[in-house]
Parts: C-alpha cells; sequence; structure tokens
C-alpha cells in the first residue's frame, strides 16, 4: 500500500530528527504513535472481514507478515474487521489484541466481528436458538469478547432465527414463526447483544448487517423496522452472485437497489449513528471474474461510503484468480483482464502465482473510483415497501433489470409525481387512502396486477373497477395504442419472442383505457391500463405470473411501458432485457449492460436540443435526428425529449452527463 508506507515513512523519518534531542536533554522518550489511517481510495472505504479461523492463524507473526504483504500488494485497504468469535471457534485475548496491534502499526483501521452462528448441516445454516440457555450464553459471551476489545463491531448475517426446537414450539405459542421470531430477535437483540456490548464497554458501536434476501426477513426474526434502529448502524449484503445457478436467484440490479432501501430505513445521521454503513461482496458463485466487479461497482454506484470484502482468505492466498467462461475476452469490456494482470506487482520470490482474488478486487475498485467523483445523489422512481412485507418477490430487481431505475423506501411516497406500488404496498392497511390522496393532488401512481389483486375487496375498487379474474393467458403479441383505428406492433420482427403467461385483468371499456395490449386469438389483455382519478392518473400494469419473462418480453414492450413511467425523468433507456440505468441529481448517469453481447441502445433525455457527454472520452454523443412519428394521439403534451444512440459493451458500463 503506497500511501501507507508514506506515512510509516514520514512518522519514522519524524522520529529519528526528534530522538537525539530529546534524549540529549533528559527527556523521556514520548510514547510510539500508532499512524493514522489514510483513505485508500477518494469516494469510499475499502476493508476486509477476517473470518475467525484465519484470524487465529494471523496470530503467527510469520503468516501475518506473508499474508498482509500479499494482500496490501494487490489490494488498497484502510480497515479489516477481525472476527472474534464463529460457530463455537472462540479467539482468544491475546490472539486478538496480536493481530489487531500488527494491523494499526501499518496504518490499518481494526474494527471487531462476530457471526452468531452455529454451522449447520446439509448446506444449511445453523442458528441459535434462542430458547437454550446454553446458547444465549455462548452469544453473550461472543458479543462480550467482542466489545472488550473494539469500539466498533459487526454483526455477520446470521443473526437470524430458525430453529424450531420443542422449547421453541412451546413458547411460539399462538402466534406466526414470523411474530414470534421477530419479538423474539428484538428481545435478543438488547439482552444478549447490544445490553452486555454496552455494559463492557460504553463506547462500542454495534452494527448489524443485513443479507441480500430482504423479501423474507421476517420469517426468521429479521426486523428492518424496530431492530435496525435499536442498533447503532446497519450495514448491506450486496453479495448478488450469478443470478441463475445460485439458488436465490438474486438479480444483478439488486446489488444496487438494495443499498438505496437500506439508505432509506436507516439515513445517516438518523439515531446518532452513521447510518447504512457500506455494502458486502464475497467471491462465492462467481463463474467469471467480471461479475465479481459488477457486484463492487454496483454497491458503490448505488453510493455506499465503504465497501467490505470477504473474506480475508482469497483476499491474500497464493492462488491466481481465474478469468472463467469469458466469450468477451477480447472486447474492450470495462473489466479488462489484460489490464489487470499487467497491473500485478510480483513480490520477485520465486513460485509467485500471479494476480489473485486480491488484485481483482483492487483494479476494480480503482477503475469505479475514478467516475464516482463524477456522481451525484442517486435518483429513480420512487417505490414503496413497507416493513415486514413481502409478495411478486424482488420484482424491483427485475424491474432494474430492464433499465427502469428504482429508488425503493420504507415509507410511502407521499405527493412523489411519480409512484410505483408493488404487492408488498398491500401490507399498508392505510395504501388505498395514500393513492387516493396522490392522485387527488394530480400525481401519478403505478400498481402491479400483483398489487391490484392484494387490494381487491380492500377498497381499490372506490378508484377503479379493475379486477384479477383468476384466470391465466399465454400471450406472443403486443400491441400499443387506443381508439379506432390506432395501434402499431410492439413485437420485435427479428425475434420470436416466447409466449408469456399473464394474470388476467377483467376491466370496463372507456372506463379504464387499454395503452398496452397483448393478443391472443383474437382476444386483447390488458399490459398496461390507464384510469383518471381526480386530477390524476393510476396506471395498473400487468406482470408476467413469473418476474424472471420480463426478459421475454419484446424490447418495444418495455420501451414503451417506460414510456409512461418515466415520462418527465431526465434519461430513459430503450435497450433490450439485462441493461440498467442508475440515474443522479446532478445530470449524470450510467448505462451497465449484464449481457454477453454488444448491445445497442437508445438514450431519451429530457428537453430539446440538450446534449450529452460520454464522460469516458470526454466527447459529445450526435443526437438522433426526431423519427417523425405521428403518436400524439398517444402521449398528449409529452415533453420534448432528445434522442441519442449508444453501444455498451458486454458486462461493461459508461458513464455519461447530460449538458444544456
Amino acid at each position: 500500500m503506497i500511501r501507507v508506507t508514506r506515512t510509516l515513512l514520514g512518522a519514522a523519518a519524524l522520529c529519528a530528527l526528534l530522538a537525539p534531542a530529546a534524549l540529549s536533554s533528559g527527556a523521556q522518550a514520548a510514547p510510539a504513535v500508532k499512524p493514522q489511517p489514510l483513505p485508500a481510495y477518494r469516494n469510499f472505504h475499502a476493508a476486509i472481514y477476517i473470518a475467525v479461523n484465519n484470524a487465529k492463524e494471523l496470530a503467527d507473526k510469520a503468516t501475518f507478515d506473508r499474508e498482509f504483504e500479499r494482500a496490501s500488494r494487490q489490494l488498497h485497504f484502510d480497515k479489516v474487521y477481525l472476527e472474534v468469535y464463529r460457530s463455537s471457534n472462540f479467539a482468544t485475548d491475546a490472539e486478538i489484541e496480536r493481530v489487531k496491534g500488527w494491523f494499526e502499526e501499518r496504518g490499518i483501521t481494526v474494527a471487531g466481528g462476530i457471526t452468531l452462528a452455529t454451522g449447520g448441516e446439509g448446506g444449511q445454516f445453523g442458528t441459535f436458538d434462542y430458547e437454550n440457555p446454553a446458547h444465549r450464553a455462548e452469544c453473550e459471551k461472543a458479543v462480550r469478547l467482542a466489545a472488550k476489545h473494539f469500539d466498533e463491531v459487526i454483526l455477520d448475517d446470521f443473526f437470524f432465527y430458525t430453529s424450531k426446537s420443542p422449547a421453541d414450539i412451546a413458547a411460539k405459542g399462538d402466534r406466526s414463526w414470523s411474530q414470534y421470531r421477530l419479538e423474539t430477535m428484538r428481545k435478543v437483540s438488547q439482552d444478549l447483544v447490544l445490553g452486555p456490548a454496552k455494559a463492557v464497554n460504553p463506547k462500542v458501536r454495534m452494527i448489524i448487517k443485513y443479507p441480500n434476501w430482504y423479501e423474507h426477513f421476517q420469517g426468521t426474526g429479521y426486523d428492518l423496522e424496530k431492530q435496525s434502529q435499536m442498533f447503532d448502524g446497519i450495514y448491506t449484503g450486496t453479495e448478488t452472485r450469478d443470478p441463475v445457478v445460485t439458488d436465490q436467484l438474486l438479480q444483478q440490479y439488486e446489488s444496487y437497489s438494495i443499498v438505496r432501501y437500506y439508505d432509506n430505513i436507516r439515513p445517516k445521521g438518523s439515531n446518532g449513528g452513521k447510518g447504512n454503513g457500506g455494502g458486502w461482496v464475497d467471491t462465492f458463485s462467481t463463474l467469471y471474474v467480471d461479475r465479481y466487479a459488477e457486484q463492487l461497482w454496483d454497491t458503490l454506484l448505488a453510493k455506499a461510503p465503504e465497501i467490505t470484502l470477504f473474506n480475508w482468505r482469497p483476499m491474500n492466498e497464493a492462488k491466481a484468480v481465474e478469468p472463467g467462461e469469458r466469450p468477451w475476452k477480447d472486447k474492450a469490456t470495462s473489466f479488462d483482464w489484460k489490464a489487470m494482470v499487467a497491473s500485478y506487482k510480483p513480490s520477485g520470490q520465486a513460485g509467485d502465482p500471479g494476480p489473485g482474488w486480491g488484485r481483482a478486487a483492487g483494479w476494480s475498485l480503482e477503475k469505479i473510483d475514478k467516475d464516482l467523483g463524477l456522481l451525484g445523489q442517486p435518483i429513480g422512481i420512487a417505490s414503496y415497501k413497507p416493513y415486514q412485507s413481502s409478495g411478486e418477490d424482488f420484482l424491483h430487481n427485475y424491474l432494474g433489470n430492464i433499465g427502469i431505475p428504482i429508488e425503493l423506501s420504507p415509507n410511502f411516497p407521499k405527493n412523489a409525481d411519480v409512484a410505483l406500488l408493488t404487492q408488498p404496498a398491500a401490507k399498508d392497511p392505510k395504501i388505498v387512502e395514500e393513492i387516493k390522496g396522490n392522485l387527488l393532488a394530480g400525481k401519478t401512481v403505478f400498481i402491479t396486477s400483483g398489487l391490484l389483486n392484494a387490494l381487491q375487496g380492500k377498497g381499490i375498487e372506490d378508484i377503479l373497477e379493475v379486477r384479477d379474474t383468476g384466470r391465466k393467458v399465454a400471450l406472443h403479441d403486443f400491441l400499443n395504442g387506443y381508439g379506432a383505428g390506432n395501434g402499431e406492433s410492439l413485437n420485435d420482427p427479428k425475434r420470436d419472442n416466447p409466449p408469456v403467461l399473464f394474470p388476467e385483468l377483467a376491466f370496463y371499456t372507456n372506463d379504464s383505457w387499454g395503452i398496452i395490449r397483448g393478443v391472443a386469438n383474437a382476444k386483447g389483455f390488458p399490459i398496461l391500463l390507464m384510469n383518471r382519478y381526480g386530477g390524476g392518473v393510476l396506471y395498473v400494469i400487468t406482470m408476467p405470473e413469473n418476474p424472471g419473462d420480463l426478459y421475454n418480453l419484446p424490447q418495444g414492450v418495455t420501451t414503451e411501458i417506460k414510456r409512461y413511467l418515466q415520462r418527465d425523468f431526465p434519461v430513459r433507456l430503450d435497450a433490450p432485457d439485462r441493461v440498467s440505468l442508475f440515474a443522479y441529481d446532478n445530470g449524470t448517469f450510467v448505462v451497465q449492460s449484464f449481457r454477453d453481447d454488444d448491445t445497442d441502445v437508445n438514450l431519451s433525455l429530457l428537453g430539446a436540443g440538450v446534449k450529452l457527454r460520454d464522460m469516458a472520452t470526454g466527447k459529445l454523443v450526435e443526437a438522433k435526428a426526431p423519427d417523425g412519428k405521428a403518436d400524439a394521439w398517444r402521449r398528449q403534451g409529452v415533453p420534448a425529449r432528445t434522442e441519442f444512440a449508444a453501444a455498451v459493451a458486454p458486462h461493461s458500463y459508461t458513464v455519461y452527463r447530460i449538458e444544456k
């Protein structure tokens, strides 16, 4: 680490200059001053998590020196989280202090870590049984150990509850498992974690890291409503890994959107804490190295203030990172494998394995750091996910993967010009009245077919008479437009898209208007319905039964939906599936492709005559000539926009700036 080395040299030189004078005057030698950590990057901090087995190994000086040398030669980092407990494995006081001291001597901030887990079996995670006195005692012992040695401690994401022992069954009583676990874990948080930690060290800041499966938290006791405010801060698991082969099937956009959601749950400065402290990425289930880089980039594009790399082992192990399957290897992609390899600084020792995961991480972080300073604060379509809610699981991330920027919040977007509400919003008992409020204020509200279904018989009929019939229909052909003689195909003549299964919605003609529709055997089915209420407009988007089928829709369908959803948004992306848009309040935006091929996109900017600059090249992008399509009947009063053609390489991103 060049910067840390400079700090150490500066301190050593200063001591050398002052030491003779001090000794000649008979003064006592001043205590050694630990070098202060310098930021590893300009726009974020970088940390490495060290699991307890690695922490214990590092207590051997030769091991520490060897592993620190390789990690720091590949990767800038200014902080480590030193784990003291995991699955009945405790570090000793001596091991903790020894390793902590060696890192601090090198200018690295050291915080503590705990993983409250019991191992598990058969591939399933094992959690403590919090009705078991022995487990409760071990939990408290681990917390006290960490608080004794550190002023900041993070809980790795196993602080949930899956046990159904006889004691749990008896304690649950008539409550649902979700309610029992939420109430239990609130008490556990206070009685076994926060209380004991503060008793040992009143200055300690306890941070809870929440994982990536946020849709299902309430089922295992994770509480984003109350528990997130009890701790001194929260942290975000942004590992999305491979979106196909892993069992969670998390979409790439979630590495960005989950940070935005947690930021809105625990904003900076709330409850006297630092809010959402950062994002956390691991190397697991990474089939090609670009996927690892994408997770790092998307976490930081969401403006996470810190990135934590899990864990110490892959960052320092004497093993070369494999590129994986990369059919795009000869293209100019954002992750430049050849440049990464060329940037590696060999140790000079025989048998140097070459660049490892540490260098892949370091190179990726160095690249994104150059771009982050250009970007303002993230903006997106206001969307609402109440606490302890679920439904249309992870739909927001699929929408993000078709180019719709989402700003997800646990708070209803009152008076937002445009609000997008999905099925979880039904958890709010006042949701119908809140929708009415926005509409009566002249705003636009989009609801999904899943939310419509959940609100049937609960007052939504007072706004519009549209219902889910319970029947399903497979649609292959799609059209837009309404009114006699209007409409055009949205299908791609170059692509034979597969049939997609949709719920059938019934509506009254001329009360609601079918803006976009699917057609099957001479019968039309609404995909986007418009209904006016008060001074506002309510749209219903019919979602595929499988949200992944959003990727199978013709591009014309998703583009047309975005024309309504993002009518007044500063930038709109017309692209195939798995191309995302990240927008910011200073007129910048990022287009990122998760596709394996070169992709042409169209960028539509709000305003006539605006300019677009590619920040990678510094050059202006030439605007497209208006196509002259006569579609005023379809979008009355639509503000002027300027169109640009662009292209994005496989698994790559480009930063743009809008200029007047």
